[in-house]
């Protein structure tokens, strides 16, 4: 970006965030969504889209075969069909033949051509191309056909073969890194395409300031249309701003130049929510508050085997620590009733191809737990070793709470504050015997989560280090088993393994607390935190703004 007009950028910026003083401006019927990510975009490549903030850009982008609604139901996208062979390895995509790419100089006299079959197997070909390694190449590893695993039959067949039957391969393909990318572009762009991104997707980039902001403009070529035949998207524009402190980001929002606010944090919780968790009476007709189940479990992980605590290799203790605090008083007390208590077992409810219903997990019961260190050789907790929980600066508070509950136990806890990326490394070295982290589901099935108790694997995401032989049994059936109804019975038994264990203490299944403002509406209530906005509608407010030259030098 040595070119980089600086002027002409911040002109830009200042425009799009509400601050121009031009009220001598006609009126402008378009709408610009602005929104806050707390970290900086590093790519606009797919391929790349590992992190929340890299997620929400290209998903505007770029288009995958497949798309989940909002209640985690697979939908046609680039592929209006497909079918699965009935041994599960063989799945055949009958592709759209109205879905163009985004004009751009890699094409022919500029203008962006349909979407072809080939183009899928580039994209997935590329994922598994050692010679530039790919964060996103795990999705395909291991699992495809190791000989013709991706073919285009004909410019509207796709197919991708499997070395063995993997139910959830059809959610892996609405993931962002399996999103589609012109080959054109790369071979224009090489390593560059990160910061020119060319995709089918409702938005198209017009201009990104790395530490800044990243301006996307409507895709006026998008092929899908809302049921009364009005072409997506409503919007006319995005602008991501990078704020990186929340209180700050929290003030913009209040202040009109943001229409969404994303998560809640301690320093303005009160200002925007009640105790009970609903939004403040007085704020009611400025904002609409949305409590959106997330599919992430926050829990503390303890290592097993040998580098693990000693006392903490009893399973006793374990199961003291897990029903020795009040879930309920903690997110009450901490979080305004965002998120639901941990209580029963690792996968949270609200996965399409399993239900936790009827696994029993912890529950605050103090007697129990006393009586079990009791068991242990630790009455009220004399002779058991302190013990130190690593953890990161966003979970203090609730490390501090859950710790004072247990010293009413007789454990002695202290919290041990480390930066983010020397906490996940420590982890993933097996130095952090006891910790805070959480778990994400890559996409909406619980192999997602006890992926990360099989002792094949590594960390990540086996963080803790667990074995147990029949849990690997059941595991490895599940990802054989086609029938949905007999492997979620597989799923429930291995939950009932780790609640029995207790290699983990989970406390909350999230949620996300999302506010915007009141003349926004459509908008989307996914549980994977992404951020499709392509249905929203805005109402007309951001006046005088030429978004087509807005932007020089870029």
């Amino acid at each position: 970006m040595a070119d980089l007009d600086f002027r002409a950028v911040v002109l830009l910026l200042l425009l799009l965030s509400g601050l121009s003083c031009m009220r001598s401006e006609p009126p402008d019927s378009r709408t610009v969504f602005r929104f806050n990510q707390h970290n900086p975009v590093t790519s606009l490549d797919p391929a790349f889209a590992r992190s929340q903030n890299n997620i929400w850009a290209v998903e505007a982008l770029f288009d995958g075969l497949l798309q989940l609604d909002d209640s985690l139901r697979i939908q046609p996208s680039l592929a209006r069909a497909w079918a699965v062979s009935p041994d599960g390895r063989t799945y055949r995509f009958l592709l759209r033949t109205d879905a163009f790419f985004h004009d751009d100089p890699c094409f022919p006299e500029g203008r962006g051509r349909a979407l072809r079959a080939s183009d899928v197997v580039f994209s997935f070909e590329r994922l598994l191309d050692d010679a530039w390694p790919k964060p996103g190449s795990w999705i395909f590893k291991g699992r495809v056909d190791e000989h013709r695993p991706f073919e285009a039959e004909s410019d509207s067949v796709f197919v991708l073969r499997l070395r063995e039957p993997f139910l959830p391969m059809l959610y892996i393909l609405t993931m962002p890194y399996a999103l589609i990318v012109p080959p054109e572009a790369l071979a224009h762009y090489g390593r560059a395409f990160r910061q020119h991104p060319v995709g089918t997707g409702p938005f198209r980039f017009k201009a990104w300031a790395e530490d800044h902001a990243l301006v996307l403009l409507r895709n006026p070529l998008y092929f899908e249309s809302d049921r009364s035949g009005r072409r997506l998207p409503y919007l006319d524009a995005i602008r991501m701003s990078f704020i990186n402190d929340r209180k700050t980001a929290y003030l913009e929002f209040r202040k009109g130049r943001l229409d969404m606010l994303w998560g809640i944090e301690s320093s303005y919780a009160a200002e925007l929510l009640t105790a009970e968790g609903a939004l403040q009476p007085a704020l009611r007709e400025q904002f609409t508050f949305r409590k959106q189940p997330y599919l992430n479990t926050e829990y503390f992980g303890i290592r097993m085997g040998e580098q693990g605590h000693p006392a903490l290799s009893d399973r006793l203790v374990r199961e003291a620590l897990n029903l020795g605090f009040d879930r309920q008083a903690m997110l009450r007390t901490l979080r305004r009733n965002i998120g639901r208590p941990a209580d029963s077992g690792f996968a949270p409810a609200g996965l399409p191809t399993f239900d936790p219903i009827g696994v029993p997990g912890y529950t605050y019961d103090p007697e129990k737990a006393t009586a079990l260190l009791a068991r242990a050789g630790y009455p009220s907790g004399r002779g058991l070793p302190e013990l130190t929980l690593l953890c990161n600066a966003d979970y203090q508070d609730m490390a501090v709470f859950i710790s004072r509950q247990w010293e009413d136990l007789g454990i002695r806890c202290r919290v041990e504050l480390l930066e983010t990326a020397v906490l996940r490394e420590r982890m993933r070295q097996g130095q952090a015997s006891f910790f805070r982290a959480s778990w994400i589901a890559d996409y909406p099935d619980a192999e997602s989560y006890y992926a990360c108790f099989y002792s094949r694997h590594g960390a990540p995401p086996n963080y803790t280090g667990f074995s147990d032989a029949g849990f690997d049994r059941l595991y490895e059936a599940s990802l054989r088993e086609t029938d949905p109804g007999r492997r979620g019975a597989l799923y429930r038994s291995m939950e009932r393994i780790l609640i029995t264990e207790a290699p983990v203490i989970p406390l909350f299944y999230d949620e996300t607390a999302v506010f915007t403002r009141q003349d926004i509406a459509h908008f989307p209530a996914g549980a994977l935190g992404s951020l499709r906005l392509k249905h929203v509608l805005k109402a007309p407010s951001v006046r005088g703004i030429d978004l087509q030259q807005g932007v020089r030098g870029l």
